[in-house]
Order: C-alpha cells, then structure tokens, then sequence
C-alpha cells in the first residue's frame, strides 16, 4: 500500500513533464520586439485658482468668478462640460490673517483640447486679474487605439527580426506559438501633477494688441514590447 501511494503522488508531475516536453521539442526561436511613438496630448487639464488677495481692487472670489466665465465663454469654451470645481465637497477655501483678516479662494480644473485655446486662456484670465494659473496634467483621449497601434508594430519588429534570423540557417519561420505583451509605457514631464506653464504678474498682457505666447506641449511617448515564439520548420 505505501508503494502504491508513492507512485500515485507521482503521476500528476509525470504527467505535467510530458505536457512541457511535448512544447519544448517544437523547434522554435524567441524575440523581442519593440515600437514607440511621439503623441501631442489633446486633453490639458489646467488648474485656476481665484483668490481675493489676487487683486489690486479686492474683488471677491464671487466677481472673480463670474469674470472668468465670461472669458472663458468668449473662447467658446463649453463652461457645463470643461470646467469644474476641484473640491466638489467644498466650494471655497478660507483662510485666517492676522487674526482679523479673511481670505476665500476657489479652485477650479478647465479641461482643453489643444495649446492654441490654452494659451488663449492664459491670456484672457490673466487680462481680468485671474494669474494664479498652471497645467495640472496632460492626457491622450484616444490612448487605447494608440497603445494597440504600438502593440502591433511592436509585433512586425519582432517577426522582422525572427526572419533575418532564420534567413541564415536555411529555415522557414512559422507560425506564432506564444506571445508575451509587456505593459505599455506612457512618459511624459506633464503626465501627473507635475507643475505646467505659469503665468505671473496682473501686467503682462495688458495690451489688446499683444498676441498670444506661442505654447508648445511635451509630447506623450507611447511605447509597447513584446516577447515572440515562431515555430521554425
């Protein structure tokens, strides 16, 4: 009976060495490949901060805040969909100086699509008093149809690169048998809630006939690796 029992522990990993060996004896070559791609981002979040210590006049968070509608509705800008507070649960922020004296501040997330409208932006908030401006973070809306893009050419590098390979040996490259997807890699200095362009100083643009800054947004860098199995015949 003790026999009988050691024997039997046994056959599950018998059986298992048989399934790997039954792979491994296919003639194969494994490569890697790789593929990236520059991406200007089409979605800018940028973060305003209204503050009455902001403004020579003192005007309230409240007049700040109907004046930076305005503007932003003069860009066209759709205030229902793109702007919204950053603390949901607490509209205003308030501080306490000098024992007497009270500052409130409101701090808002604008979402815009392309660096043209943001400097536009930064432009128009800051001819209204509104300076306290900066790029929170930067993202792409279409990532996953970029990432697939990546993925794939990552793949045809990989079978490039198995043909040159196999062209020496007199072989014939195969089908694919297995393939590893390493996790798609997205960098960018904006990405997060790294600082982005600020705009200092209630003078800057104060002159109509001052033209907007030209701003050029880092780049996403998408890129994609594989690991490839081809059966060699």
């Amino acid at each position: 009976m003790k026999k009988y029992f050691l024997f039997f522990l046994s056959f599950p990993s018998l059986f298992a060495v048989a399934q790997t060996k039954s792979f491994i004896d296919q003639p194969y070559i494994e490569v890697a490949g790789a593929a990236d791609t520059l991406v200007t981002p089409d979605r800018i979040f940028v973060k305003i901060i209204l503050s009455e210590k902001d403004t020579r006049d003192r005007l309230s968070v409240e007049e700040l805040e109907n004046k930076m509608i305005a503007a932003l509705n003069n860009l066209s800008i759709n205030i229902e969909e793109d702007l919204v507070l950053s603390d949901m649960l607490s509209a205003y922020k308030i501080y306490l100086l000098k024992q007497k004296d009270i500052i409130k501040t409101k701090e808002y997330t604008l979402k815009v699509s392309n660096a043209a409208l943001l400097s536009k932006v930064f432009v128009s908030l800051e001819n209204i008093g509104i300076s306290n401006v900066s790029i929170e973070k930067t993202e792409l809306s279409n990532k996953e149809q970029i990432e697939n893009i990546c993925r794939s050419r990552a793949i045809e590098n990989a079978k490039n690169k198995a043909i040159s390979y196999t062209k020496s040996l007199n072989q014939i490259l195969g089908n694919a048998i297995f393939i590893t997807d390493s996790e798609i890699s997205l960098a960018n200095q904006l990405m997060g809630r790294m600082p982005g362009v600020q705009i200092r100083g209630s003078n800057s643009f104060s002159n109509n006939s001052y033209e907007p800054p030209k701003i050029e947004l880092k780049k996403i860098l998408v890129s994609a690796s594989v690991q490839v199995k081809f059966i060699l015949r």
